[in-house]
């Protein structure tokens, strides 16, 4: 399956919580995207592998993705070697995707930027005709790369290199987010707390994209950072 875009988080909810506003508005102009979660985010003090699997699938209804997709690298453990990076590039492979979203270079979390660099790396070598991959009925994969790789902006407020309205979206997002019962904000949950599980973080998520929407006069957006300098064909497309 050929997606336009294929979002990819170390964590589930990772895309959720920072560019699934952006799918949501891409899906709604006719392009199609995919999600793909590095790792089952079993280190999360709250909720289980398994019931995260879950709560992912239920956000990716939500979201209306074509597919979600789950590899095995160990949360927290992961590290810059072929064997880790040669895991996505099977799946830039599979999905084709012509614009991937990935990680923050850098946040509170270790685990994100160490994924943003995962990924990037992956985009380039996926390219590589002389890396040789096998798709899952053992047949050779076509080398691709993706024209373009943006990284979502998470926890640490980095300065945008553009940003998406998402007003008519926000909504939804909020949804998928809540999606995630485990991590998230639930009074009649009996778990430890966390930086992310009182109301005050969800309140953060509804000001900050209040404050990327400020820039473009829109009451909600999103922020990325891009892999490269892009090209502009129009002036009159940019806001």
């Amino acid at each position: 399956m050929k997606v336009d875009i294929l979002a990819i988080g170390i964590h589930p909810d990772d895309v959720e919580l920072s560019a699934a506003g952006t799918l949501l508005k891409q899906a709604a102009l006719g392009r199609t995207f995919g999600l793909l979660d590095l790792s089952k985010g079993e280190l999360g003090t709250r909720g289980t592998a398994e019931i995260r699997a879950i709560e992912a699938e239920e956000a990716a209804v939500l979201l209306g993705a074509a597919f979600r997709s789950r590899l095995d690298i160990p949360d927290g453990f992961f590290t810059q070697v072929p064997e880790q990076w040669m895991k996505i590039v099977r799946q830039i492979r599979q999905y084709q995707p012509g614009i991937v979203l990935c990680n923050a270079p850098q946040d509170r979390h270790p685990d994100h930027g160490r994924a943003a660099k995962l990924v990037l790396d992956a985009c380039f070598y996926s390219g590589l005709t002389k890396i040789e991959t096998l798709d899952d009925r053992g047949m050779p994969q076509t080398v691709w790369r993706p024209k373009a790789v943006y990284h979502y902006i998470q926890d640490q407020q980095l300065q945008p290199d553009f940003v998406v309205d998402i007003t008519p979206f926000f909504e939804q997002k909020m949804k998928a987010i809540r999606a995630f019962k485990s991590q998230f904000y639930a009074p009649e949950a009996e778990a430890p707390s966390t930086p992310i599980s009182g109301k005050d973080f969800l309140d953060f998520m509804e000001a900050k994209a209040r404050v990327f929407g400020r820039p473009i006069q829109a009451a909600y957006a999103e922020g990325f950072i891009c892999a490269r300098v892009p090209g502009v064909e129009d002036l009159f497309s940019l806001q």
